[in-house]
């Protein structure tokens, strides 16, 4: 048995999430199907972590188990591409790792981008990619709430109420927050994260750049470890898994 792992890229606007889900199609479920009709044999792969309804993925992985050898990479990545062009989805690698190797658990690091077009106009080329914010965005005041998000904290205020984690404690890395033009782009890594969390921090961000908070409600918001002080979660169009390092 061979142990693969494979990178892909999705555009998950019109899916469920990653994950199979019994209400609507997911990303899981296309891959799977699509791995069947290549490899003649029935796959269940497992996610380096689940995107919900509406994010994306520039770099998102899955491993599976397979009984043959895949010789041929560019044989393989051209079949199973055709499958899966139509539903936004493309099969960026594959690899062959080590028996015990999992996507999820052997996972290190995983970083999330968040994407905002401040400007009045509306979106065209950037519509369901970004979160279209109208109102004038305070950047140094953004980069200020971010700095209190860093290091490890419990993150209760940013934790959804179906959130199925141990422990609200987690540790996020120096966020990044760049500005060219009218586009903003954050980014946020850890080695895990809570349900919700990253759209759930940068709606408080966005609360704060804004003026609808100040500092002191943000921080007071923060320490609450209350789900119901959170802002209003961003909008999930605007979230990409990015990266994940093992």
């Amino acid at each position: 048995m061979f142990n693969y792992l494979i990178k892909i890229e999705y555009d998950g606007t019109n899916f469920v999430g990653w994950q199979s889900q019994k209400n609507g199609k997911s990303i899981q479920d296309c891959v799977e199907i699509a791995l069947k009709k290549v490899l003649k044999s029935k796959i269940r792969v497992v996610g380096s972590g689940r995107t919900d309804k509406g994010v994306h993925a520039l770099s998102q992985y899955a491993s599976f188990k397979y009984e043959k050898k895949i010789d041929n990479k560019k044989i393989f990545l051209n079949s199973i591409n055709f499958f899966l062009k139509k539903k936004l989805i493309s099969i960026l690698d594959i690899k062959t790792k080590e028996d015990d190797f999992h996507a999820r658990f052997s996972a290190r690091l995983r970083t999330y981008e968040y994407l905002i077009i401040n400007r009045v106009g509306d979106l065209s080329i950037n519509k369901n990619k970004a979160w279209h914010i109208k109102q004038k965005i305070d950047l140094e005041i953004m980069k200020q709430g971010a700095k209190i998000l860093e290091g490890k904290h419990d993150f209760s205020t940013f934790r959804s109420s179906s959130c199925s984690a141990n422990s609200p404690i987690k540790k996020m890395n120096p966020i990044k927050i760049h500005k060219i033009n009218d586009t903003i782009k954050i980014k946020i890594s850890s080695k895990s994260f809570l349900q919700n969390q990253v759209r759930s921090m940068v709606g408080c961000l966005k609360y704060l750049s804004n003026g609808k908070w100040s500092m002191t409600d943000f921080k007071k918001a923060f320490k609450s470890k209350k789900r119901g002080n959170c802002a209003p979660p961003a909008p999930a169009c605007g979230l990409y898994l990015s990266n994940v390092k093992y």
